[in-house]
């Protein structure tokens, strides 16, 4: 095993009860996957982030859940960002993903570290009736709830996110999926998770996001999802960029997370939240 140190963090909240939870290991060189992988299993988090110098300026990173590696991931990051903070300094790190480079600026406010990644480019496309059919079917959900203001689409800042909009906050407190059937569909279409959103206003959205092909019911927090709604509202023009939005996540599961999401005109999407080490 590579020397390497594994710490706990959660994301996107300054309360260690609150958030969503992730590994990271910060060593000199990468584990081999089978080593990344048990790590990840054994910890049980919905993701753990590893870290390594590389050659040149940015470091290497990669995300296992306890099932499988996913090729990005924006709350290990965000918990990342941090522990390089903390075990460094506040400053902008650079962390090349399997994605691409995601620059990742690190802060301290009133005595909180926060971080700050912005997104390899976005980009979406209208999500196929056969695929909304079967997602709706397995969520027990129907087409009539859905918010015909944000149609659905297939979307990407990392990973690709099936964007759901509902219209009403109470079909999104019902959430109660064969997991099974969900996961299987997700797999074939390549879906890291779903964005299952409901809009309160123009500048504050919930969102709940299931996560079967990780072996996660739930994720209460999802800092990739977030930078693939972010994108897909711009390139849409379902928002007028630039444009501040605030995600509630989290809340259904006892973990509130507030995921902060910075839509410029062009380019990556900001996404930024606190992390806090877990005991």
């Amino acid at each position: 095993m590579n020397n390497g140190t594994l710490s706990r963090y959660t994301a996107f909240s300054s309360d260690p009860s609150g958030g969503n939870p992730a590994g990271v290991w910060i060593g000199d060189a990468l584990p081999d996957a089978a080593a990344m992988q048990k790590i990840a299993a054994d910890l049980g988090y919905s993701e753990t982030a590893f870290v390594a110098p590389r050659h040149g300026v940015a470091r290497e990173i990669r995300y296992y859940s306890p099932e499988a590696e996913v090729p990005f991931c924006g709350h290990a990051t965000i918990a990342a960002g941090v522990a390089l903070g903390e075990s460094e300094s506040d400053g902008d790190y650079r962390l090349a993903t399997r994605v691409g480079e995601v620059p990742v600026a690190v802060r301290t406010r009133r005595g909180v570290r926060e971080a700050s990644l912005t997104s390899v480019a976005p980009r979406h496309e209208p999500a196929p009736n056969a695929l909304v059919d079967a997602a709706l079917s397995a969520l027990g959900w129907r087409r009539e709830e859905l918010d015909s203001s944000i149609p659905p689409a297939r979307a990407f800042a990392g990973a690709w996110h099936l964007v759901l909009a509902v219209a009403d906050a109470g079909t999104l407190a019902r959430l109660d999926y064969d997991f099974d059937r969900l996961k299987a569909l997700m797999l074939a279409e390549d879906l890291t998770t779903l964005q299952l959103v409901w809009r309160e206003s123009e500048a504050v959205f919930h969102a709940r996001n299931p996560f079967p092909v990780g072996g996660v019911v739930e994720d209460p927090a999802t800092g990739a999802a977030a930078a693939a709604l972010g994108g897909y509202l711009r390139d849409a023009k379902l928002i007028d960029a630039p444009a501040t939005v605030l995600i509630r996540q989290g809340e259904a599961m006892g973990r509130p997370s507030r995921v902060h999401v910075e839509i410029p005109a062009a380019g990556g999407i900001v996404v930024s939240g606190t992390a806090v080490p877990i005991a």
